[in-house]
């Protein structure tokens, strides 16, 4: 859960979400959202996950049968892992083509404007991101193949550590840059004139995304989980776990971000262009130190991508093979050739696609916002709602304290069954409205 959680969404996504929405205040409400709305609906995912043993698809209905409404949120928790994980490898095989040029020593063998300029020229190619989609994807089957304990367990048991201590080697680096401390005091000092109420949405549309919720993911771990785990303790370690590195991760990016003197609300592109700018210009006096700290930053985001991007495969290969009897191999392939057609066509968008533009949108960033605005919002609130009206009291307790044998879990169900049902959904609805009205 923990791998699923920190990926992308933190080390990519979070940044420019930062330097979009207001910097450390934004912070501060994303802080807020993850434990008083995030933190309870990952409960609530992992509830039904384990209470059900079955994939995302079936959860749900299998617990409360004869409702079409269920079976609705079941078709969600297979639908937005698919459409995420399109987009999510194209971006993957973004990371690993920067990982090879920064291995190869590129960005410090040109000057630093053209260094900034390769993703540009990189993206709105043919081939060379269609090839690294696929192969990134590949990884990701691979991995998968193995199956939860042998593949996806250990694979997230060596690389999450390795993650937090690639992202603190960055840090270090990052704020020893000329004009980094601009960067810093952007991420320490609240401004909240910068607050709009879209910063709330996307604060928590953000939180979201980076713990995985609403995606299926963490209800199809959670039909995994053994019934001696404690999932308050897990979701709240998962979630303190993902606001450290979401956290860490703008203080890698930001201060590289100010010293290179691109704005912090560049976009989607925004390490991959400023990020190569500062190695380049480091690679002018040292270039054996920028080729190693280039390394060092493009192998975190590759790391990044895969945990994410892992967990979101095995949410349809948990679906095939529990609703159409498949076996691993052959249900981890559809979803390969799923997400790879899909993503080919998010990849073209930046190029021969690009000319196609629904609602001012290309097709990459309309699955961005489609997945982020509504559907991971959808799913999210009809699973707090099942779980605080479908589901009876009891089962949820039963989950929750561990049949009653975890006495602080006891102490406090009362408080998280009421932010479960009360609170979750009311501030979702509020968000998912503000997002069409705004």
């Amino acid at each position: 859960m923990a791998g699923s959680a920190i990926g992308l969404g933190n080390i990519w996504r979070f940044p420019y979400i930062v330097g979009e929405y207001g910097g450390a205040a934004f912070i501060l409400i994303y802080i807020l959202s993850t434990l008083i709305v995030s933190l309870p609906v990952f409960v609530a995912e992992v509830t039904v996950g384990r209470r059900s043993r079955k994939s995302a698809y079936g959860a749900m209905h299998s617990l409360r049968p004869g409702h079409k409404v269920w079976k609705f949120a079941g078709f969600l928790a297979v639908f937005t892992p698919l459409i995420i994980n399109s987009y999510y490898s194209v971006i993957g095989g973004w990371s690993l083509d920067y990982f090879l040029r920064a291995c190869t020593g590129q960005f410090v063998s040109v000057e630093p404007s053209a260094a900034s300029g390769i993703f540009g020229g990189f993206i709105s190619s043919v081939w060379g991101p269609i090839v690294c989609h696929l192969v990134f994807l590949g990884i990701c089957a691979l991995v998968v193949l193995f199956g939860v304990k042998s593949g996806i367990e250990k694979f997230s048991k060596i690389t999450i550590p390795t993650l937090f201590f690639l992202i603190i080697a960055m840090i270090v680096y990052s704020v020893s840059l000329p004009g980094a401390m601009d960067g810093v005091r952007y991420l320490l000092k609240p401004d909240f004139s910068q607050i709009t109420p879209r910063s709330f949405a996307f604060a928590l549309g953000q939180s979201f995304y980076s713990l995985s919720l609403g995606m299926g993911a963490i209800i199809t771990y959670g039909s995994y989980v053994s019934k001696k785990e404690d999932i308050v303790l897990s979701g709240a370690g998962t979630a303190v776990s993902d606001l450290l590195f979401a956290i860490l991760a703008g203080f890698a990016v930001m201060p590289a971000v100010f010293a290179a003197g691109i704005a912090p609300g560049a976009g989607t592109g925004l390490i991959f262009q400023s990020i190569p700018y500062v190695f380049s210009s480091l690679g002018q006096e040292v270039p054996w130190l920028s080729t190693l700290f280039s390394v060092v930053f493009f192998l975190s985001i590759l790391m990044a991508a895969l945990t994410s991007c892992i967990s979101l495969f095995e949410v349809g290969v948990s679906f095939l093979i529990d609703r159409s009897r498949w076996s691993r191999p052959k249900a981890t392939l559809a979803v390969f050739l799923a997400c790879g057609l899909l993503g080919v066509v998010c990849s073209l968008s930046f190029g021969p696609l690009a000319h196609i533009q629904i609602s001012g949108k290309a097709i990459f960033d309309l699955l961005d916002w489609f997945s982020s605005n509504i559907l991971l919002l959808l799913l999210a609130f009809l699973t707090v709602i099942f779980v605080g009206f479908a589901l009876p009291r009891q089962d949820v307790y039963d989950e929750i304290t561990n049949g009653g044998t975890r006495p602080v879990n006891v102490k406090l169900f009362g408080f998280i069954y009421f932010l479960i049902k009360w609170v979750a959904p009311v501030f979702i609805a509020i968000i998912f409205v503000t997002n069409f009205i705004l």
